[in-house]
């Protein structure tokens, strides 16, 4: 079983930030039914593995997402774990 805890702990408070600029800016261009990936928060280039991981398992095991999720929910999702 998946200790959500634990992979709930391993976002930084930076890359949450990050999750919440991204999505308000996508929100803002295209409205509330705009969808994200959690690729969406990286560069196109593996230059930060360790936190496209952490996003990674959060989304995937931790919240069994869909691979796209409206960006208002994931911006919710985030600003709830303050």
């Amino acid at each position: 079983m998946i200790n959500k805890e634990r992979h709930v702990m391993c976002l930084p408070e930076q890359i949450k930030q990050k999750i919440i600029t991204v999505c308000d800016k996508k929100i803002a261009s295209k409205g509330d039914n705009v969808g994200v990936s959690f690729y969406a928060f990286f560069a196109n280039k593996n230059d930060d593995p360790e936190s496209l991981m952490a996003v990674a398992r959060w989304w995937i095991e931790t919240q069994q997402l869909d691979h796209f999720e409206k960006a208002v929910k994931i911006k919710a999702m985030v600003e709830a774990m303050a």
